[in-house]
């Protein structure tokens, strides 16, 4: 009995003293995974580190300048510009349609009514000149103030050589009167002149056209009956044309009446005509959320046909700001940048604020001075770089805090641990 229970003592004993082991050999396993995992994580920062400054041969400090050599700069192609005073030059690109010039266009309305007798110009798109006849026409009315003109003449004529006391000899002029009246009525003075001469009235008289130009608009025929103020032409000199072209709501502030245009349609290919802005209309057209200027062009030789589309580059030149090249300013959404030159290969990113884009250059309103040397290429290149050696700087960091908590642990830093409760038996 006594040999029994001696033996079931040691056999406990036994199982202590293993499990005891098995425990310290788990616990030893565990803490040495620890250290391992901290020394790769510091092995690994450090490596990245070299990494870093080993990229692409470069080298990025800390406050994110990167550093090349004569050769680097070469072998990338950096090429370096300067921040200078500049005149900009705002250059809009748009289309246009040609149309008439309205200040040159005409209407033929004949002051008195009457019956065509003959026409001279009898269709649309005729060319005339400025006194060239357009229609000859009876009126009744026409005929009578010939007949007044002719015995205002013969009355001026006999009151000129009347000896009658009290009566004035030839001082009141009665064919001015009756030959006024017929100007009014748009009859030419030859015309006046020759129902004067001829002493005959004369059946028909001729209208003239009063501009030269291209006959658009022709609602007169032959034999028709017509009222006064009856539209019968309609003339247009296409010697000046306007087009009217369409801006975007962004480029309206930099066009204005005076602005020059140079001019391309698909019709005379490898020809540019100029032009200038006469008007700017003052509303916005709310479906194409455009805004209608009219250029005024020369048009001397009619090369330009009204309905035609061209394609107009308007440029406004502006007062002088300190301007870099469009191509030196990183833009990356939330932030311009660029770098410039501080000597010995360093190039350091600058933030900067920007104003009008004008093509070429880009106005600089703060972050840079006049003269500074700037990167004009290559950028994309060194703001990967030095974005990129501050984002392995904030890992480091992060990954020492990591390490320094696995040591201490495993506890986060700055959170009480409660304390362990022990299961009662």
């Amino acid at each position: 009995m006594k040999t029994n229970l001696k033996a079931s003592h040691r056999t406990r004993v036994i199982a202590v003293i293993v499990v005891t082991l098995v425990m310290l050999l788990v616990i030893w396993t565990i803490i040495a995974k620890r250290d391992g995992s901290t020394a790769a994580v510091r092995g690994s920062g450090s490596s990245s580190a070299r990494g870093m400054a080993g990229m692409a041969g470069m080298t990025a400090t800390s406050n994110g300048t990167v550093e090349l050599s004569a050769d680097q700069i070469r072998q990338f192609g950096v090429t370096f510009g300067t921040a200078e005073i500049r005149q900009l030059v705002a250059e809009t690109r748009t289309t246009g349609v040609v149309t008439l010039d309205e200040t040159r266009i005409a209407q033929v309305s004949p002051k008195i009514g009457g019956f065509i007798e003959r026409l001279y110009v009898n269709a649309t798109g005729q060319p005339v000149s400025r006194g060239q006849p357009l229609l000859e026409l009876y009126s009744a009315d026409l005929l009578a103030a010939q007949q007044e003109l002719l015995l205002s003449g013969q009355l001026q004529r006999d009151m000129g050589r009347s000896s009658v006391p009290g009566v004035p000899g030839g001082s009141i002029d009665l064919v001015a009167a009756s030959r006024r009246r017929l100007q009014l009525l748009d009859i030419s003075s030859a015309q006046i002149d020759e129902v004067l001469r001829t002493g005959r009235v004369r059946r028909t008289l001729t209208l003239y056209a009063p501009v030269s130009g291209i006959v658009t608009e022709k609602k007169a025929l032959q034999g028709q009956a017509i009222t006064a103020g009856e539209a019968l032409f309609t003339i247009a000199d296409l010697s000046g044309v306007w087009i009217d072209v369409q801006l975007r709501e962004a480029d309206a502030a930099a066009v204005r009446v005076g602005t020059g245009a140079d001019i391309q349609v698909a019709g005379l290919p490898q020809r540019t005509l100029t032009g200038t802005v006469a008007y700017v209309y003052p509303t916005l057209d709310s479906m194409s959320r455009a805004i209608r200027a009219r250029v005024s062009v020369a048009n001397p030789g009619g090369a330009l046909k009204p309905g035609m589309y061209a394609t107009v580059r308007l440029t406004t030149p502006s007062q002088s700001v300190l301007s870099v090249p469009s191509t030196a300013v990183l833009q990356t959404g939330e932030r311009n940048v660029v770098f410039m030159d501080m000597g010995k290969g360093a190039l350091m990113p600058m933030d900067v604020r920007i104003g009008r884009v004008t093509g070429e250059y880009t106005e600089i309103l703060s972050g840079l001075n006049a003269g500074a040397r700037i990167v004009t290429s290559a950028q994309f290149l060194l703001d990967s770089e030095s974005n990129l050696g501050e984002v392995m700087k904030s890992m480091l960091g992060q990954g020492g805090a990591s390490a320094q908590g696995a040591t201490g642990g495993g506890d986060m830093g700055g959170m009480p641990m409660p304390a362990p409760v022990n299961p009662k038996r």
